[in-house]
C-alpha cells in the first residue's frame, strides 16, 4: 500500500442497535485494497435510508462487505492494488459501496468507482452516485418508457429529489408524494406534474388523474394494496424500501386482472457485474443529464463526521430535503 496512506484511520462505529446515539468516531484499522480494488481517501460520505436501517439492526452488510456503515463515498484515489489500470493515486472519484463509507478509507472494486459528475463539487457528489444508480437501474427493471406516468413516493428526499427531473428527462409524466407544503413545491420546481400531500387520500388522487403506469415506493407494507389500486393495466410497481413494513396482504385477484408486475429490488446485494454495468450506464447516460441541467443537484445538507449523531438525527426527523453528507479529511 502506498506509504503515505496511515496503517489507522477514523471511522464510524456502532455501540450496539438503535439510535443516533450509538453513534460515534473511534480509531480502526486502515482496509488493505485486495487485487482488484482502489483505496480511496474520502471526502464526504452520502447518507441514505439504508444507513438508517443497519443502524438499527434491521438491514445487515452482505457477506464479506464492511461492518462500517455507508454506501457512497467521493474523495481521491490513495492507492492502487494489483490488476487495476484505471485508477491513479490523487484522481478524484465518487464509489458505489457493499459499506464501509463512514470512514477516512475505504477499499472498493475498481469498476464501481467512477469519475464526480459533471460540474459538481467534490462534496455534494458524495450524495449523488448511489440515488443515481438506484434510480436508473430501478426505471430498467420497470421498462420505463417515454409518455408513461412515473410516481416516486416521497419526492423531496435523496431518491425523489433525483427521481422527479430523471424520469422528466426520460419524458414521462411524473407524479410524487411529499408530507409538507413546502415540500410539494420543491417537487412541483423539480418538474412534477402532480404532487400530493401522503397525508392525504393520494391514492384517490392518483387513480382520479387516471392512474400510473410504473411507481417507485420506499414503503413496502403500507402502501402495497394502494399502490396496486393505482396502476394501470400492465403497470409495474418497484419496491425497493421497507420504511411501512415487510408484510402486508394483497389481493391477487386485482394484479391479476390488471397483468400487473409487483418487484422488489436492491441495488446493496447486486453482485459486481452488475454494479460495474449500473456505474458505467451512470456516466454514460446520467452525468450528461446533469451537465445540461436536466438533473439539477439536489439540495445538500453538510455534517462534519465528528457530528455523525446529530446528522442522523436530522436524517430521522423527517425535515430535510435533497442529501445528507458526512464530511472527512480526504
Amino acid at each position: 500500500m502506498n506509504q503515505d496512506v496511515p496503517t489507522t484511520m477514523q471511522a464510524v462505529v456502532t455501540s450496539g442497535q438503535g439510535g443516533p446515539e450509538v453513534l460515534s468516531l473511534a480509531e480502526i484499522p486502515t482496509p488493505r485494497p485486495a487485487a482488484g480494488e482502489v483505496l480511496i481517501r474520502v471526502a464526504a460520505a452520502g447518507m441514505n435510508r439504508a444507513d438508517v436501517m443497519q443502524r438499527k439492526g434491521f438491514y445487515p452488510p452482505p457477506p464479506g462487505a464492511s461492518e462500517t456503515i455507508g454506501l457512497e463515498v467521493s474523495g481521491h484515489i490513495a492507492a492502487v492494488a494489483e490488476g487495476v489500470t484505471s485508477w491513479q493515486i490523487g484522481e478524484p472519484c465518487v464509489a458505489l459501496l457493499a459499506g464501509g463509507g463512514y470512514a477516512d478509507y475505504v477499499a472498493v472494486p475498481a469498476p464501481q468507482v467512477i469519475p464526480p459528475p459533471p460540474g459538481i463539487d467534490l462534496i455534494t457528489a458524495a450524495g449523488v452516485l448511489e440515488v443515481a444508480a438506484t434510480v436508473l437501474s430501478n426505471a430498467r427493471v420497470a421498462q420505463l418508457k417515454p409518455g408513461e406516468t412515473f410516481v416516486v413516493h416521497g419526492g423531496a428526499g435523496g431518491i425523489g429529489s433525483f427521481a422527479i427531473p430523471y424520469a422528466k428527462a426520460l419524458g414521462c409524466t411524473v407524479w410524487t408524494t411529499a408530507g409538507s407544503a413546502d415540500k410539494l413545491d420543491m417537487c412541483r420546481a423539480l418538474g412534477a406534474d402532480l404532487a400530493v400531500d401522503y397525508h392525504e387520500d393520494w391514492a384517490a388522487a392518483f387513480a382520479d388523474a387516471g392512474g400510473a403506469d410504473v411507481i417507485l415506493d420506499n414503503q413496502g407494507a403500507r402502501y402495497l394494496e394502494s399502490n396496486v389500486s393505482v396502476l394501470r393495466p400492465d403497470g409495474r410497481l418497484v419496491i425497493i424500501g421497507l420504511q411501512g413494513g415487510r408484510k402486508a396482504e394483497i389481493d391477487l385477484n386485482a394484479v391479476l386482472r390488471k397483468r400487473n408486475h409487483v418487484i422488489a429490488t436492491s441495488l446493496r446485494s447486486r453482485p459486481l457485474e452488475q454494479k460495474a454495468e449500473i456505474c458505467a450506464t451512470v456516466v454514460a447516460e446520467v452525468w450528461p443529464m446533469i451537465a445540461d441541467g436536466r438533473i439539477p443537484a439536489a439540495p445538500t445538507i453538510t455534517y462534519p463526521a465528528a457530528e455523525v449523531a446529530a446528522a442522523h438525527a436530522y436524517f430521522d426527523s423527517g425535515d430535510h430535503r435533497g442529501k445528507l453528507v458526512l464530511t472527512f479529511g480526504g
